[in-house]
């Protein structure tokens, strides 16, 4: 069915400006660029408070950022491309690709070799959820992690709990895209099949010298109570360097340039006469394939918070809406078909397909997970409220008005 005719309020834009500097004002985080399309136009791109606030750097609409977890949803694209041609499914079993995967004793390999594609884009590969598994001088270096991972046994039984993993499911999966296609590396294949095609031109994997005087520094604005402490998140700034290889976080790029990524899904898969994927792969991805089951990592979160749990709502690759209301990064006024990506306390995108808008925020200054929770989830609201109906009706007259 064709959406109605809607458009942008843009009070509304004035309101989530106005929200985001009065945030930054009060020392919650630092700045933020903020690129928001509607039915393919660009109706809102700002740049708001600092770049790096200690330095007194403004923030510029063509900041490059850290991205982080929303690195993997470019891995995540890789995949969707791979199994399109053959090179993949999504019931690919790890070992099959990756044959060092199989544990040394062949007592465990009832577990490892039962972990598929599937299980790694919904977090339920029952891998520890680390996001250390080797350290950090070697963390940039991809055949060093998964050698370190290929070493680790399950914890769990593959396909049942879901356990969000910051770093082995996306490395494991970035490493199989890299050897079905016969790479050099994960970087040069995400650069030929995603940033090239899609005229991303200030994005790349690692942090490269040329996009250097661009670039925003990681500056944790919370405390070491959550699960990952300031330093665990700063120490990224060293770690995501030029040479920097890591498919679940080592992204840099501009909102500008992650806005460009979203309409090419939001497109179905298609951007400017260019296909990425198709567009039946992307509704299979779409779909939720986790039901109710809630994500282990949100546990400790939302009892700090006093939050119900809420449920997991992951496709293959994308966190969703979802229906009922709880607490979401996606907003609670958002479609239930609206889906993205995130990363730690900073960075977000997301496609509401049945109000063709697509929202990227890009920030400066880390916040403690569940506080971005609530901040992103506020500031989706807000921007859903920006798209009114249409009616085609003329002015009041004056003495109505």
């Amino acid at each position: 069915m064709q959406n109605p005719a809607t458009r942008i309020d843009s009070r509304a834009l004035t309101r989530l400006s106005d929200r985001i500097e009065a945030d930054v004002d009060s020392g919650l985080y630092d700045g933020a660029v903020v690129a928001i399309a509607h039915r393919g136009e660009v109706v809102m791109h700002e740049a708001i408070g600092y770049a790096d606030r200690d330095a007194g750097r403004a923030a510029q609409k063509d900041d490059v950022f850290r991205l982080l977890s929303v690195t993997k949803a470019f891995t995540t694209n890789l995949v969707l491309q791979a199994i399109e041609q053959g090179k993949l499914s999504f019931t690919t079993k790890v070992v099959e690709i990756i044959p060092e995967f199989r544990s040394a004793d062949r007592f465990l390999n009832k577990r490892k070799d039962r972990i598929s594609v599937s299980d790694l884009l919904t977090h339920r590969s029952s891998l520890p959820p680390t996001p250390e598994p080797v350290g950090y001088r070697e963390l940039g270096t991809l055949s060093h992690v998964i050698a370190r991972i290929c070493e680790l046994d399950a914890i769990g039984e593959p396909g049942q709990t879901i356990e969000y993993s910051p770093a082995f499911n996306h490395a494991l999966l970035g490493e199989m895209v890299r050897r079905v296609h016969g790479a050099e590396s994960y970087r040069e294949l995400a650069q030929r099949d995603i940033f090239d095609p899609l005229g991303m031109t200030s994005t790349a994997i690692g942090a490269p010298k040329r996009l250097a005087d661009r670039l925003v520094p990681i500056r944790a604005r919370f405390g070491d109570a959550g699960w990952l402490s300031g330093a665990d998140i700063e120490i990224l700034n060293e770690v995501i360097d030029e040479d920097a290889e890591m498919p679940w976080v080592g992204g840099v790029s501009t909102a500008a340039d992650i806005l460009r990524f979203a309409e090419m899904l939001r497109r179905g898969g298609e951007l400017n006469g260019t296909r990425l994927v198709s567009p039946g792969i992307l509704e299979r991805a779409l779909r939720n394939h986790t039901g109710d089951q809630p994500n282990n990592w949100w546990i400790p979160m939302a009892q700090r918070r006093n939050w119900e749990l809420m449920p997991a709502n992951l496709g293959l690759g994308f966190f969703l809406r979802g229906e009922g209301l709880h607490p979401s990064i996606l907003g609670t006024t958002t479609s239930a078909g609206t889906f993205g990506n995130y990363g730690a306390g900073s960075t977000i995108y997301w496609v509401d397909p049945e109000r063709d808008l697509s929202f990227v925020v890009l920030t400066s200054g880390v916040m403690e997970e569940s506080a971005n929770i609530v901040r992103f989830q506020t500031l989706s609201d807000i921007a859903v409220s920006a798209v009114v109906r249409d009616h085609g009706q003329p002015d009041l007259p004056a003495v109505l008005a």
